[in-house]
């Protein structure tokens, strides 16, 4: 909303804390009243699999509803790198029925794919830790900075819709186990990382296809090791 605004144009914020809920449908339509574009970042509170499948699919036909009633002429939604892959997934099942939803509702539109963000670093580290040994797949994959995310989605936003999906990723495909270890080294973290082929990531098996872009993914401006010499309050 920040880069948009700054940009010139005028934003209108839609979250339930403004009033506007796409599970319920309260306020939806009010919201979108008058939009020539609709940026839709939503995401489900719990990530049980019958729950969040459920989240995106009502929330997803409210939202496209109410666009196709205002005319609204470009939807743009963030979903993930690999959705197609990891069906094993209850979270990417999800994301994959919003995704369907989306490429049927008639609307012009444009799927962005993101890698992974930094952010999510540390979380990843925890989902294998036992005492002061955590267990991370070797798996590649090519996370992004969240500020690069938010300047690709103003530049999607804006542009015309693609009726597909671009592909997001951060500068450097790495092994995920490599940055854990590189990341909790930086923040003198005591933690042994064992990088383990058959670790699972957030319960999942991933090879090293799973979760890294195409050939051509639009490549985030921030370095990893550039975003982990930041004050931790900047990160």
């Amino acid at each position: 909303m920040e880069r948009l605004r700054t940009k010139g144009h005028d934003v209108v914020s839609a979250s339930p804390a403004s009033g506007v809920n796409t599970l319920t449908g309260e306020g939806v339509a009010q919201a979108v009243a008058g939009a020539h574009v609709v940026i839709d970042l939503s995401n489900s509170p719990s990530f049980e699999e019958k729950a969040v499948v459920e989240f995106f699919e009502t929330a997803g036909r409210n939202l496209l509803a109410a666009e196709k009633a205002a005319g609204v002429g470009h939807h743009v939604a963030l979903s993930v790198v690999g959705t197609e892959r990891l069906q094993s997934s209850g979270y990417f099942k999800g994301k994959m029925v919003q995704e369907n939803l989306i490429r049927n509702s008639g609307i012009p539109y444009t799927i962005v794919h993101s890698t992974q963000f930094f952010e999510f670093t540390g979380a990843i580290a925890q989902t294998g830790t036992v005492g002061q040994v955590t267990h991370v797949p070797t798996a590649y994959f090519q996370p992004i900075f969240s500020d690069d995310v938010a300047d690709a989605m103003v530049a999607v936003a804006l542009a015309p819709p693609v009726n597909g999906v671009v592909e997001i990723a951060g500068p450097e495909k790495v092994r995920m186990s490599d940055l854990v270890a590189r990341y909790l080294a930086a923040i003198k973290d005591p933690r042994q990382v064992v990088g383990d082929s058959r670790a699972r990531y957030y319960g999942y098996e991933i090879d090293d296809g799973t979760l890294v872009p195409g050939n051509s993914p639009r490549i985030g401006a921030t370095r990893f090791d550039d975003w982990l010499s930041r004050p931790p309050a900047q990160r």
